[in-house]
């Protein structure tokens, strides 16, 4: 807006000069004032001139980058929801990894609790259990699955991840 404003205060000037210098062309004025003035209408345009094309390089660099913007969310939201696919994928493995284990709904659960990081204290408070009861079915989670373990069984399920 200002560079605008600016613009519009150099033509102004360029055009009052303009006439300035042909009524002093007009009455006689000596050449060097008629000279003057005619260098400040050039110079007014030229400042004018500069600002316009400054403005015109201004906003084709703010429709590029709104441009990439504009990109940059659409492969945001395709990534989100390839990530959402995914996610919905994994845990369906997992279910099927925790019934091939033939893990009961309740150790399922904690099996859960366990890969997400929760403590045998936080998954006894989550599922209103005792702590004594969380900690014998995640015990049973590692008989079945054969895994030694909370470190071993989360590692179970990440290590494709890391390959």
């Amino acid at each position: 807006m200002r560079n605008k404003v600016i613009t519009i205060i150099l033509i102004l000037i360029m055009l009052l000069n303009g006439l300035d210098v042909l009524v002093d062309i007009e009455l006689g004025v000596p050449l060097w004032h008629i000279l003057q003035e005619a260098s400040l209408v050039l110079l007014s345009a030229l400042g004018a001139t500069l600002l316009i094309l400054h403005m015109r390089k201004k906003n084709q660099s703010l429709h590029h980058l709104a441009k990439n913007l504009a990109d940059a969310n659409m492969q945001i939201t395709v990534l989100n929801s390839k990530i959402k696919d995914e996610r919905k994928r994994y845990s369906l493995v997992i279910k099927e990894q925790f019934e091939s284990w033939s893990l009961t709904l309740g150790e399922q659960q904690v099996a859960l609790l366990l890969l997400k990081g929760l403590s045998l204290k936080e998954i006894a408070s989550v599922r209103n259990t005792k702590e004594m009861t969380a900690r014998q079915q995640a015990s049973s989670i590692y008989a079945k699955s054969g895994l030694v373990g909370r470190h071993e069984f989360s590692a179970w399920f990440l290590e494709d991840f890391l390959n």
